[in-house]
């Protein structure tokens, strides 16, 4: 039986919630073990994560690149099996434009089994990669 929308939106705030102070392992409980997160071509880090431990190892990583001042999510809408939120990186640098994404979130018996982001304009987040490897 897969999910309604409102536990998705729920379930996609939670992750958000987990992640945004470092839970990791609260989130881990919330991906399948065959998990994967796809970052497209163009991005500082770009690839496919996979397993439990991709986004902790992600998050990491995008961290050592950027410096992200706060996450401002607009609106999680869903259906069927996926939920889409449209989300923006706002920088430490107010110099820097937010790079502006949506994050496609798949489920499967309950848990989150895939995300994929998808930028705006990946300039942003290379501008942004490119001042914090200057200071």
């Amino acid at each position: 039986m897969g999910m309604t929308a409102a536990e998705m939106i729920k379930f996609v705030d939670d992750l958000y919630e987990a992640t945004g102070v470092g839970d990791f392992d609260k989130a881990e409980t919330m991906l399948t073990d065959d998990f994967f997160i796809t970052e497209a071509d163009g991005l500082p880090m770009a690839g496919t994560y996979r397993g439990k431990t991709a986004l902790r190892e992600l998050f990491a990583k995008v961290m050592g690149m950027v410096d992200v001042a706060g996450l401002d999510r607009v609106e999680t809408t869903a259906g069927k099996d996926h939920a889409v939120t449209i989300l923006s990186f706002r920088f430490a640098d107010p110099a820097l434009a937010p790079a502006e994404l949506c994050e496609v979130f798949r489920f499967r018996d309950g848990k989150c089994c895939e995300i994929k982001p998808y930028y705006f304009d990946v300039t942003t987040f290379q501008a942004a990669a490119r001042a914090k490897q200057a200071a």
